[in-house]
Order: structure tokens, then sequence, then C-alpha cells
């Protein structure tokens, strides 16, 4: 009797068992029914001002108290940490907080090398991450995978507002001057070929590590180079020392123009509007655009924000996004949230009716801005103007020519 019994219960705990593996088989992430959110990006470096630092934690936690503050019953936390822009750093960070502190999406990922890296990390763990500071195109094309996500702009998107009102206006041949890594290659190949498809040409480039201080070498090579459009694919404090020391250097003055890849309307600010007026750049959204995004502005400065740039906004959106995807789905299972952010429509401030595709992209519109001379504006952060306005579905190419493998499944 004492053996059948036995018997049973080893039979019962084998099936308990295997029905718990099968459970946790078909879970994805850390889907324990309470959402922490990880804000994982540059706080004390080139990126810190518009792209991340501060500013990234303070759009991510005004969506989290927009929303209420809980979901699936329980309180969402917001846990941040400064990565450096050292991939290594990013993932021994990202591994930490998956494994031991239960994270279950990672966001802001600022600097393409690093949102490389822990995408590819998180998404073998099941965890969702959404790139709203790198720039890279790989992200969904050659690296794409199941749960990562890129929202708000990429290398492909900038090139086709800036380069594109460039050439169109006379800039013909081009010479680069790009950040030495994973975003600065790809934005000058994205960018190059923009420029030939439109008749232009590229008459050389030279890479510049990040976080120079110095670019006169690389400026001089620009000048001699004789080309009409000197493109800095480069961004953050890297494009503004670039700017100053170009117009140190008298290369504006000199007849050849500059094309900033990649601003921010906090390098306008930093730049000044003397020096930066007429500038056109392509930006994911504008503060100043429409009255909601005027009045989002306008409560983020309130709630601690530092300054209202597309990838501040964008953090914001995607915060919403990935918390109405849990509330729908009823569970912080990454395979379902995902899934349920992919069918729904982003119709926001941000990204008006944006549709995040199964490579991980976000498509919505781009905008083309110029910035103003110091008489038309009225201070603040009124530095710029709505030039055009570039509908997602020329700003990004179709789903058919993506890279990413997950399309052909």
């Amino acid at each position: 009797m004492f053996t059948l019994i036995s018997r049973r219960l080893a039979v019962t705990a084998a099936l308990a068992g295997v029905l718990l593996v099968a459970g946790q088989a078909n879970a994805a992430g850390n889907a324990d029914g309470m959402v922490k959110i990880g804000v994982l990006g540059d706080m004390s470096g080139t990126y810190s001002t518009g792209f991340s630092g501060p500013g990234a934690v303070a759009a991510v936690k005004m969506a989290v108290d927009d929303f209420g503050g809980k979901v699936l019953g329980k309180p969402i936390e917001v846990v941040s940490a400064d990565h450096q822009n050292k991939p290594d750093i990013a993932s021994a960070k990202a591994r930490e907080w998956i494994d031991r502190d239960k994270v279950d999406v990672i966001m802001d990922l600022t600097n393409s090398a690093v949102g490389l890296a822990v995408q590819q990390l998180a998404s073998a763990k099941g965890i969702i991450t959404i790139n709203t500071g790198s720039a890279t195109s790989q992200l969904t094309n050659s690296a794409c995978t199941k749960y990562g996500i890129h929202y708000g702009y990429d290398t492909h998107a900038l090139p086709v507002g800036t380069a594109t009102a460039i050439v169109k206006n006379g800039g013909k041949s081009w010479f680069f001057i790009t950040a030495d890594y994973a975003f600065g290659h790809s934005l000058e190949k994205n960018t190059r070929a923009v420029v030939k498809q439109l008749g232009g040409k590229t008459l050389g480039s030279v890479r510049a590590p990040l976080s120079t201080h110095d670019f006169s070498s690389y400026l001089l090579q620009a000048q001699a180079s004789g080309a009409q459009v000197v493109a800095l694919a480069n961004a953050g404090q890297d494009t503004v020392n670039a700017v100053k020391q170009a117009h140190e250097f008298g290369i504006v003055a000199g007849g050849q123009r500059l094309a900033g890849m990649l601003v921010l309307i906090s390098d306008v600010q930093s730049l000044g509007l003397k020096t930066a007026a007429g500038l056109e750049f392509t930006s994911g959204w504008y503060w100043n655009h429409d009255e909601a995004s005027r009045a989002w502005t306008k409560r983020y400065l309130a709630h601690g924000g530092t300054t209202p740039t597309f990838p501040h906004a964008a953090l914001y959106s995607a915060t919403m996004a990935y918390l109405n995807a849990v509330k729908t789905t009823g569970t912080d299972d990454s395979n379902a949230v995902r899934k349920a952010m992919g069918n729904h429509p982003i119709k926001d401030f941000f990204a008006k009716g944006g549709e995040i595709r199964n490579d991980g992209l976000l498509v919505h519109d781009m905008y083309l801005l110029k910035v103003k001379k110091p008489s038309e504006s009225t201070g603040g952060w009124d530095v710029a103007t709505v030039a055009r306005t570039i509908p997602g579905d020329k700003a990004y190419p179709p789903l058919s020519q993506s890279g990413c493998a997950l399309t052909r499944q």
C-alpha cells in the first residue's frame, strides 16, 4: 500500500513538474505579474542632454504617473543606470537587471553599439527592448530580434529629409566627418545612398572618435576637399563641437554648407541661433508642431523634464504603448505584450497612426526642421519651424526591403 501511494505521489509530482516546465517554456521574459521598467542610457556623457540623461528618466516616470502608476494591480517600478557609452558595461547592467531584478523591458539605449549589444542579450532572455536613442538601422535589419523595437527614428529616415533637401537645393558634392562606431558608419552609408540616388556624389570622408573635442584636422580635410557640403554624421556634443569649430575655420563663410545629419533642438540651444540659423535637419517630432505637442511639452517641463527633444518624447510614447499592451493582454509576458504592441497603431502626440512592424521598426511621420534667425524666435525652445512633413511610408523603407530574417518566416 505504501509503495502504491509512493508511486502515485511520484507520478503526480512528475506531472506537476512537466506542467510547470511547459508553462515556463510558453512564457517569455520575467512574467511575474509585476512590471519593472529599466531606463539604460547615457546619464553623464556626450548624449546625456538631448538623447538620454535625466530628461529620459523624467519622460518614462511621467508616462507611468499618467498611466496611473499601477498595472496588473501592482505598482509600476522604474529603475535607471548609466551605461557610459560602453557596450560591456551596458550588457552587464542589463544582465543584472534581467536575472536579479526581474526587469520586464529595457528602454532608451542611446548609443548604437550599446543598443545592438543589449538588444541581442535581452532577446536571448525573452526581454523586450525599446531603442529610442540608438539610430543605426541595423537594429531592424541584420541585427533584428523577436523582442527588439526601434522607436522614433533611424539612420535611413534621417537623410531622407535632410540630404534630399540639400541636394535639391544645389548641394551635389559631399564630404563626411563621421563618428567612428556603428551609428556613424550606418548614418554615412545611408546618407551616401540618398545623395547618389539624387545625382550627387561623395568626394571623401574621415572618421572621428566618439567624444572628440578637437575637430580641426577633420575640418581641414573637409575644407581641402572642395565639397559643397560638409556632412556631420555624428550627434550630441560631437555635433555641437564640430559646428562651432567649423564656423571658427570659416567653412560656411568660405562657401561650403554644413549638414547636421542628426541634430536635436538641445544642440541648437547650445550653438545659439546666431550660429545655427538656417540649419536644416530631420527630426522625429517637434514640440511646437501642434497643440497636443505643446501641451505635452508644458507638462513634461513641469514634471522635471529637461529638454523637449524627440528622443524624450519618444520614450514617453513608448512607455505608454508598452503599458497599454500589458493592460490589454492582462500579462507582462513578453510574447503577448510584443504581439499586442504590433497589433495596435500608436495614436498620440508623438506618432499619429504609427505602426510597429514585424521587424521591430516604428514607422511614423518625420519632419524637416529649419532653425530660426534670432529675430524670428520668441525665446525659450522656439528655435525652429517645420519646413516639411515626411510621411512615414516615404521616410522608412517598405517591409519588403527589410533585411530582418523575421520578415521571411
